[in-house]
């Protein structure tokens, strides 16, 4: 998995294109403000695991830098341009949803962006080392 995390002063998203047949159909626009977006790919060699330990690296991962960032927000963004080697759509999903259940179990305020769409973004976030954070396992 590879991920890219900007801490943003404000982020927001608008289905653009579906390009999945797991797209939800209802798909609306959404934004956040102060809030860590990560931009995250499930790669290939991740199905070798199973959905739980994939999902418990990645929500590590966002605690710790949502720490770093002070923040409680957390916005998942699927992202499969950081890598050639791609999980399918259902692992990858899977793994989302079971790490946004536990942001929320843990008193964080966490969202994910239309799941099978490319996405029209806007973000701004600010000039320092945390705001941008990559992590790769």
């Amino acid at each position: 998995m590879k991920m890219l995390m900007l801490f943003t002063e404000s982020f927001a998203y608008a289905p653009a294109q579906r390009n999945s047949e797991l797209a939800d159909e209802n798909a609306s626009a959404g934004q956040a403000s102060q809030a860590l977006v990560a931009f995250v790919q499930a790669e290939e060699h991740d199905e070798q695991s199973t959905v739980p330990k994939v999902e418990k690296k990645l929500t590590n991962a966002l605690k710790w830098a949502a720490r770093k960032n002070e923040t409680q927000r957390v916005v998942l963004h699927s992202f499969a341009h950081l890598s050639s080697s791609k999980a399918g759509a259902e692992f990858t999903r899977a793994v989302f949803e079971a790490s946004l259940a536990r942001l929320l179990n843990a008193g964080y305020e966490a969202s994910q962006t239309p799941f099978g769409y490319f996405l029209d973004l806007s973000l701004s976030a600010p000039g320092n080392s945390q705001a941008r954070l990559f992590h790769e396992f």
